[in-house]
């Protein structure tokens, strides 16, 4: 048996305000998260006009790997399922059951893996195959590949771009912080999801022989009574304020794509903690597009099709 599609299962996003109470439901359903928070993220999306960059950014992802794979096989198509927004896991896979697919790799775009981040994809995955039924096409999982040596070397050609914005004389001294999403301490992944962003940030930072970094997490939503992964960004930066650090670079490791949570955490929220801390602050582009990333998804792809053989 072999591969006959692609399925890249991505986070979603809505299109404009009018979508986003909906959207924001279906990423919360059963989460408990406060109306309040609730309220202060619609208010973050409103500052973008409602608008994800992240559905665009994952179609052009979608689009590169699509040539990458006629370039160097195996030739097949490539679609996008969302958990959150359309097009809906459940939408894609139904397209993917009419055009005649019978079975498919699934590219989780998740870096490290947790039981948000991951878990919950297959899950989703999982029900919108009982939905369809016997016309529902296989979907086999990738590997991970928060280590993978194409996700490190694109991350660190976003680094190094970052950093050479800074003047010549001031980069050996600026401090990288590289940031993932932030999760309950106590779920049953936090521990290994921790381990994997730091690792990645330890072999980013290698590669480029940098040796000022640190990690930091953002965008946590749970009830304030709830211990999360620490230190939050915000407080990284005032601490390395009160350390003397004048420049710091904000690689958003965690994200393969560029959201409102980079917008509005990093670009906004951060950038504002920095400067009233009397830092300079650079935010490094997600792997977005770039070539290497959409060179490591082709290989998942072909290492998964292998699997099946």
């Amino acid at each position: 048996m072999t591969c006959g599609a692609v399925l890249l299962i991505a986070f979603g996003g809505p299109g404009n305000m009018d979508d986003v109470p909906r959207f924001l439901e279906n990423v919360t359903r059963g989460r408990g998260i406060p109306p309040e928070r609730l309220q202060e993220v619609m208010g973050h999306y409103e500052l973008f006009g409602g608008r994800s960059p992240l559905t665009d950014v994952t179609l052009r992802q979608a689009a590169a790997l699509r040539r990458e794979l006629e370039r160097a096989g195996p030739r097949v198509p490539v679609y996008v399922g969302m958990r959150n927004w359309h097009p809906f896991l459940e939408e894609t896979l139904g397209r993917m059951a009419d055009d005649g697919v019978r079975r498919a790799a699934g590219l989780i775009l998740s870096a490290q893996q947790s039981e948000a981040g991951w878990q919950r994809y297959q899950a989703d995955v999982h029900d919108a195959q009982r939905q369809l039924g016997d016309r529902a096409p296989a979907v086999d999982f990738g590997p991970g590949w928060h280590d993978h040596p194409l996700f490190i070397a694109a991350a660190a050609d976003c680094t190094t771009a970052a950093l050479s914005r800074l003047p010549t004389g001031r980069r050996a001294a600026a401090h990288v912080v590289f940031t993932a999403h932030s999760l309950p301490a106590g779920s049953p992944s936090s521990a290994a999801y921790a381990r994997q962003v730091t690792e990645g940030a330890r072999l980013v930072a290698g590669r480029i022989e940098h040796d000022a970094w640190s990690v930091a997490y953002q965008s946590r939503s749970g009830p304030p009574s709830v211990p999360w992964l620490e230190p939050d960004v915000g407080a990284a930066l005032v601490r390395l304020a009160g350390e003397g650090v004048r420049d710091v670079v904000v690689v958003p490791l965690g994200f393969v794509s560029d959201n409102i949570e980079i917008l509005y955490d990093l670009d906004t929220e951060a950038r504002q903690v920095a400067a009233e801390n009397g830092l300079d602050m650079i935010r490094a582009d997600a792997v977005n597009d770039h070539p290497l990333f959409i060179r490591l998804l082709a290989e998942l792809v072909r290492r998964t099709a292998a699997g099946l053989r």
